[in-house]
């Protein structure tokens, strides 16, 4: 595990903004897993800056995101995949056909948990994977108590995880109750991990991935077992630790 402290999270986003452009340029096809929430935005907007200053393209680049709401369609306010169209794919240039998100709405959510694993396989594993982390220590929606070895797969919202949430929607009555997720193995597939943590509320989180045993009750600890993981966390996260 390599850990990289800095002082505010804007040192955070230019960090991790810099990892993910230079992998771009050393790779103009690499395939990235992005990851949505408020801890990424920062990277986004500074990999959009980027983008018009310098013109790093991302024309032949290939995305794939973590995680979707169940029962979101594309166009919803609150859908992961609005989120990334708004916060960085309408924004650089990207061939929409290459940003995969999954389907919330499809009929079939097995059918669906398959076909994303399936692509990601077809793939070759992602070059980097984006990561946040829950304040429970949860990666994309992998709960506490999620095997290691789970792939894409359909989970039940925590109520401590819709509340949090809630933020991004009207009401917590409008959080959905399910989300489709990549699972622990899935992300362990990757070839280089990248996991942003900020802010106090993520202390707890931070202290026990630093020194707590890998276990499934603690989500993230499944990351220290792989070969290129580096954590970034700022000072706010680092309270109590």
């Amino acid at each position: 595990m390599n850990v990289i402290q800095v002082d505010t999270y804007e040192e955070l986003s230019k960090k991790a903004a810099e990892i993910i452009i230079n992998k771009v340029k050393q790779n103009p096809s690499a395939k990235l897993g992005l990851a949505t929430g408020s801890t990424p935005v920062g990277s986004y907007k500074l990999m959009i800056e980027d983008h018009k200053r310098n013109g790093t393209s991302y024309e032949d680049i290939i995305t794939v995101n973590l995680d979707e709401y169940v029962g979101l369609n594309a166009d919803h306010p609150s859908s992961y995949r609005f989120f990334m169209d708004e916060q960085l794919f309408d924004s650089i240039n990207i061939n929409k056909k290459n940003t995969h998100v999954p389907n919330g709405t499809a009929e079939d959510l097995k059918a669906e948990c398959k076909k994303y694993e399936a692509m990601i396989d077809e793939l070759g594993g992602l070059d980097l994977q984006l990561l946040g982390i829950g304040q429970n220590g949860h990666i994309g929606f992998n709960e506490p108590g999620t095997p290691f070895n789970s792939v894409t797969h359909v989970v039940d919202l925590t109520p401590n995880t819709r509340d949090v949430n809630s933020r991004f929607f009207s009401s917590i009555e409008e959080v959905p109750t399910k989300a489709i997720t990549m699972g622990i193995a899935s992300i362990l597939k990757s070839k280089e991990i990248l996991l942003l943590i900020s802010g106090e509320a993520k202390a707890e989180a931070l202290h026990k991935l630093l020194h707590g045993n890998i276990d499934e009750s603690f989500p993230a600890s499944a990351l220290k077992n792989h070969p290129n993981f580096t954590v970034i966390f700022d000072k706010a996260a680092l309270k109590g630790v």
